[in-house]
C-alpha cells in the first residue's frame, strides 16, 4: 500500500504554517465483552512526552447484558469508567459520549480546549437483525473545534468473510441515514474532517492460511495488502476513496486466543484480519460551481469554499499501529495518533467567569461572570462549582442557576451567589463553568481558585473523616443533573 500523497503534504515548518498544531490520540478497540483492565497506560501513551489535547476511544462489544446494560443507562459503564478516572489526573475532561449496546464512543479534551468545542451533537444507526438490533451500527460524535467541524463515527459493520459488500452497504447506510441539526454541517461528509474507524471487519481473501501466517511471522505485511478488503472495496466505491489511511504496518489485529498472542488455535481456525481499522476524510477542495443556484445547499457549499481558502486545516498521521501488550479479547487495540494544524475560527471564550473575594462553608460567596460575545442564553443556564480534575459536565460539587441567582447587574459585569450550605466544608482547588443549556456545552471557564477550608467546622471539631462525610453529603444532594429539573420543574 502506498503512503497517501496528502499525508506528505503537510508540514510543520516555519513559513508554511497555517495556525496552531493540536494532538490527536485515537482508540479503536473491540473488547469482547471482557471487563476492563487494571491499567491502560500504554493504550493511551500516558508516559509519552507529548501529551495530546484530545482523546477519542472507540470501542465495540462492550458486555450489554440486560442487567448491566440497565445500569450503565443510569450510571457510566466500566470502561468510561476506568477512561475517565485515568484521565481526569491529568486535566482531561469528558465532552461527550454515546453508547448503543456494545458501541461506545467518548471524547476526551484537555481543559484549556473545553469552552471552544461547541455544537456537540451525538447520534446512532443500528444495522443488525433488519436494522432492529444495536449490536450492529454505528455511533457518533461530531462538534466544533475552534470553529471546525470534526465528526467522530465509531461502527462495528457485519462479520465473515463473504460479507464484505454488506459491510459497504451498511457503511454507506449509516452515512446516508445520519443527520444534524446545524445549517453548516447536516450530514456527516459535511463536516470538514471526518474519522471514521472501529471494528469494520472486513478480512483478507483469496491467500491461504499458510501463506498469511508466513508474511505475518516475518511481518512482509504489504504482501497481504492486495488481498485486503477494505483496499479491494475502496478501487471501485467512490464513498471509500475519499477515506484515507496509513499503512497496515503492524500484524493483523483478530482473531487471537484470549489470554494469548497465539491467533486463534480452535477448530474454526479464523484466519487473521485487520479488522479493526481508522481511516480520516478531509473535505475536499471542490471549485465553485459555475452556475449559481438559490437553494440553501448551493449557498452552504460557497460558504464552505470560502471558510476553507480562510481558515485552513490540515492533517498528520503519526502513528498508526496495534498494542500487544492487552490480552482480554480476541481482538488487539488499534491506535492512530494524528496532528491537526489549523487556524483558529475564534479564540475567546462566549463567557469570563471569576469568584470573587474569599470562599468557604462559612459565607455565602459571590461569582462574577461577564459575557464577551453575543449568545443564546436561557433561565436554563447554570453555573457549576468543579473540583480541579474532574471528569465530565456533569462531575460538579454544586451548581447555581444564572437567572435565578442575579443579584446585581453593572452594565458588563453580572453576580452571581452561591450558598455556603452548598459549598465544600473540606475546601480545594476549584474551577467555575458556566454551561449553556442552548449550546449544551461548557463556553466558560474560570481560573483556579481556592477554597478555604471551613473555620467553623474546625472550631466546632469536626474530624477530617466526618467533614469528608459531610461533603460528599452536599455534593450527592446536588448532584442531579441540571437538565432533570425541566421535567419536574424548578
Amino acid at each position: 500500500m502506498e503512503r497517501n500523497e496528502k499525508q506528505s503534504d503537510f508540514t510543520l515548518q516555519k513559513g508554511n504554517s497555517v495556525g496552531d498544531s493540536f494532538r490527536l490520540h485515537m482508540v479503536t478497540w473491540n473488547v469482547a465483552t471482557a471487563d476492563p483492565p487494571d491499567d491502560v497506560t500504554s493504550l493511551l501513551h500516558l508516559n509519552s512526552p507529548k501529551s495530546p489535547d484530545l482523546y477519542v476511544i472507540g470501542l465495540q462489544e462492550v458486555y450489554s447484558g440486560p442487567l448491566r446494560f440497565v445500569s450503565d443507562i443510569v450510571f457510566e459503564d466500566r470502561w468510561s469508567l476506568l477512561f475517565m478516572s485515568t484521565l481526569a489526573s491529568r486535566k482531561y475532561v469528558k465532552v461527550s459520549s454515546i453508547r448503543m449496546q456494545g458501541l461506545l464512543l467518548l471524547f476526551f479534551s484537555k481543559l484549556e480546549h473545553i469552552p471552544f468545542i461547541r455544537d456537540i451533537q451525538t447520534t446512532y444507526t443500528r444495522t443488525g437483525v433488519f436494522g432492529y438490533w444495536g449490536n450492529k451500527g454505528g455511533v457518533s460524535i461530531r462538534l466544533s473545534f475552534y470553529g471546525h467541524m470534526l465528526c467522530f463515527l465509531n461502527c462495528h459493520l457485519a462479520a465473515h468473510m463473504n460479507y464484505a459488500t454488506e459491510r459497504v452497504d451498511e457503511f454507506e447506510y449509516i452515512m446516508d441515514t445520519q443527520t444534524f441539526e446545524c445549517a453548516k454541517a447536516p450530514r456527516i461528509l459535511d463536516h470538514r474532517l471526518v474519522f471514521w474507524f472501529g471494528d469494520l471487519n472486513f478480512r483478507i481473501q483469496d491467500h491461504g492460511m499458510h501463506f498469511v501466517r508466513t508474511c505475518i511471522d516475518s511481518q512482509t505485511y504489504h504482501l497481504l495488502w492486495s488481498k485486503d478488503q477494505l483496499m479491494m472495496m475502496k478501487k471501485k466505491e467512490q464513498m471509500l476513496q475519499e477515506f484515507e489511511e496509513g499503512p497496515l504496518d503492524f500484524q493483523p489485529t483478530f482473531k487471537f486466543d484470549l489470554n494469548s498472542d497465539n491467533y486463534d488455535s480452535s477448530g474454526k481456525k479464523r484466519k487473521p484480519a485487520w479488522t479493526d481499522r481508522i481511516l480520516w476524510r478531509l473535505r475536499p477542495k471542490d471549485s465553485a460551481p459555475d452556475e449559481q443556484h438559490a437553494d440553501p445547499a448551493y449557498a452552504r457549499k460557497v460558504k464552505q469554499l470560502e471558510e476553507d481558502e480562510e481558515y485552513p486545516l490540515k492533517i498528520k498521521q503519526d502513528l498508526y499501529t496495534s498494542n500487544m501488550e492487552y490480552r482480554i479479547s480476541d481482538h488487539k487495540p488499534v491506535i492512530s495518533i494524528f496532528t491537526l494544524e489549523l487556524r483558529k475560527m475564534y479564540e475567546t471564550p462566549l463567557v469570563h467567569l471569576q469568584a470573587e473575594g474569599d470562599w468557604s462553608a462559612d459565607i455565602d460567596a459571590m461569582v462574577l461572570y461577564s459575557p464577551l460575545q453575543p449568545f443564546p442564553s436561557s433561565t436554563w443556564d447554570w453555573i457549576g462549582l468543579y473540583k480541579v480534575g474532574f471528569t465530565s459536565v456533569w462531575d460538579y460539587i454544586t451548581y447555581t442557576w444564572v437567572t435565578d441567582s442575579k443579584v446585581a447587574f453593572n452594565e458588563e459585569v453580572i453576580q452571581a451567589y452561591v450558598n455556603k450550605e452548598e459549598i465544600p466544608v473540606q475546601g480545594g482547588e476549584c474551577v467555575l463553568c458556566y454551561y449553556s443549556s442552548t449550546l449544551q456545552c461548557i463556553i466558560g471557564i474560570s481560573e483556579p481558585f481556592k477554597v478555604h477550608e471551613s473555620k467553623v467546622a474546625i472550631e466546632e471539631g469536626l474530624l477530617p473523616e466526618k467533614i469528608n462525610r459531610l461533603d460528599k453529603t452536599v455534593a450527592g444532594s446536588q448532584n442531579i443533573e441540571p437538565w432533570c429539573w425541566e421535567l419536574v420543574g424548578r
